[in-house]
């Protein structure tokens, strides 16, 4: 779980962001977690690795804004995948519970996130982690 949530990130980081500092322009967009930002019981190996991200995001955010490099982060919550329609309705309801929107996210929500931080919209906004979880965390 650590090595494909964050060393796997970090290596494409360190790969990727020196040639889009060498053109003076780039998006990074990584996928964490609301479970990085709060744990999860039962989850610790998951939740270190998404908060181990969330750090990477921040300091790379740090390393390469000046060269024209935005690095951000999007955290959902629940997602509605084709493996979470296999939970037991009992741990989908209780996601549900947590949220203030009653309709857990699709992956479409989650691409919509993404999509706003690459945007020309987005251009000032670097370091910060984007929570698309219908209000879970809160």
């Amino acid at each position: 779980v650590i090595n494909v949530n964050l060393t796997g990130a970090f290596n494409v980081l360190k790969s990727a962001a020196p040639l889009m500092a060498a053109e003076g322009y780039g998006r990074i967009v990584n996928i964490t977690s609301i479970n990085g930002m709060r744990g999860k019981f039962g989850q610790a190996n998951y939740a270190s690795a998404k908060a181990g991200l969330i750090g990477l995001t921040k300091t790379a955010a740090r390393e390469f804004g000046r060269k024209g490099v935005t690095v951000n982060a999007v955290a959902p919550g629940m997602v509605m995948t084709e493996m979470a329609m296999q939970l037991p309705e009992e741990i989908l309801e209780k996601a549900r519970s947590e949220g203030v929107v009653p309709n857990l996210a699709t992956p479409e929500d989650i691409a919509y996130g993404v999509l706003f931080l690459l945007s020309e919209g987005a251009g000032l906004i670097t370091g910060e982690v984007l929570r698309v979880d219908g209000g879970q965390y809160i």
